[in-house]
């Protein structure tokens, strides 16, 4: 189901956060590329241990200068996964081909070297280098991730991307993970996912009561509050989960990638909207020790790659959703709305968890006054700018 990437410096696809003045302009970026494929990184690269060291780049009067890294990447998602998954190696080789091989983050699956929903503490300790994540699993240790990985009845993606970069976003999530030990850098996101997939209709919320779910970050509180008896089990392990009856529902991701996951061979009511997740982000963690080890043109390098792939991963899972949702009768699925009482319900529910997060949590409250400052200011431009949903 990979899809090919798109060509930046002649890329073939298997398949930020700094201080503005660190990034590299488009030109220079240009010049940074240029440069990085004249030097002698051409020569094919000796076995070596996860690390770094220096490799000056020809003189381009700017001083700048690339590592030669190697570093052991975890990630939560399977590599085989369309959108969440497939887009890390994606990354991978945006970085080895405009380097030619010279910057090379070694993609391992998860459970392989570090459990999918241990990501932060690994890269904290340096277990490994660093880790593709959707940060909401560190909803434990950091109640105030959430914010920045999926918020109930919130931004949708591109306002998201416009608070992150544009509007304080990444200011606070570095604070928030340098507290740490790690360095976040925003490296994709997609819209919204499914509300679940369910056994049986839902036509109130007392259809939640007592109902065993598989349900993640805030939207999984929310559900508790209502009743509901929420679990969390990492993706690859979901199917077995609900075939067995051990939850009764579950939501995870994108159709696309619960198709491949196969819920709708279980649970034939398939719910939409999504309103626990209105966009979902994925971080690259690093390690704040090997980021900061990094010269300035990697870091703003690292930074370029994961701009590339906000838009990549944001445009494929886009692309890929309609097609699935439309053979949906063909397998017997019910594509089904939740009733605007319901949703409106689900909103009151939201707004106090929230708040109640944001009295115990001082990160969690900053992010959150921020992101409804943006919003609300945005919201001038939504509602003018862009045509009726059902134009």
């Amino acid at each position: 189901m990979s899809q090919k990437a798109p060509s930046i410096c002649q890329l073939n696809h298997r398949g930020i956060d700094m201080p503005r003045e660190n990034y590299l302009s488009p030109g220079a970026a240009l010049l940074a590329v240029a440069t990085a494929l004249v030097v002698g990184i051409l020569a094919s690269l000796a076995i070596r241990p996860p690390g770094i060291s220096p490799v000056p780049a020809a003189d381009a009067g700017e001083g700048v200068v690339f590592d030669r890294v190697r570093w052991r990447v975890t990630s939560s998602f399977n590599t085989n996964m369309p959108v969440i998954g497939e887009t890390n190696v994606v990354v991978a080789e945006y970085l080895r081909s405009i380097t030619a091989g010279a910057f090379n983050l070694e993609v391992f699956e998860p459970g392989e070297i570090v459990p999918a929903l241990e990501i932060t503490e690994s890269v904290k300790d340096r277990k490994v280098q660093a880790g593709f994540t959707w940060v909401g699993y560190d909803q434990g240790r950091i109640p105030a991730s959430t914010l920045i990985s999926a918020v109930p009845f919130g931004m949708e993606p591109m306002e998201f991307v416009a608070w992150w970069y544009h509007g304080g976003g990444q200011v606070l999530g570095e604070a928030l993970y340098h507290e740490h030990n790690v360095q976040p850098v925003l490296c994709a996101i997609s819209g919204p996912e499914t509300a679940g997939w369910f056994r049986k209709p839902i036509t109130s919320l007392d259809d939640l009561a007592g109902l065993k779910i598989r349900f993640a970050g805030l939207g999984g509180k929310i559900l508790q509050r209502l009743g509901a008896s929420v679990t969390m089990i990492p993706g690859g392990e979901i199917f077995q989960a609900l075939e067995k009856g051990a939850i009764d529902a579950t939501e995870f991701s994108l159709p696309v990638v619960d198709q491949m996951l196969g819920f709708g061979r279980v649970a034939k009511y398939n719910y939409f909207p999504g309103w626990h997740q209105t966009y979902s982000t994925n971080h690259l963690l690093v390690n704040l020790d090997a980021w900061n080890e990094l010269s300035d043109a990697s870091r703003s390098l690292l930074n370029v790659a994961c701009q590339a792939n906000v838009a990549y991963s944001f445009s494929h899972g886009e692309a890929t959703q309609g097609e699935v949702i439309k053979n949906f009768p063909a397998e017997g699925i019910s594509a089904e709305t939740l009733p605007m009482e319901i949703l409106e319900e689900l909103r009151v529910v939201a707004q106090e968890v929230l708040d109640e997060e944001a009295s115990k949590d001082a990160h969690f409250a900053k992010i959150l006054a921020s992101q409804r400052k943006f919003s609300e200011t945005y919201g001038y431009w939504k509602r003018k700018g862009y045509l009726p949903r059902d134009f």
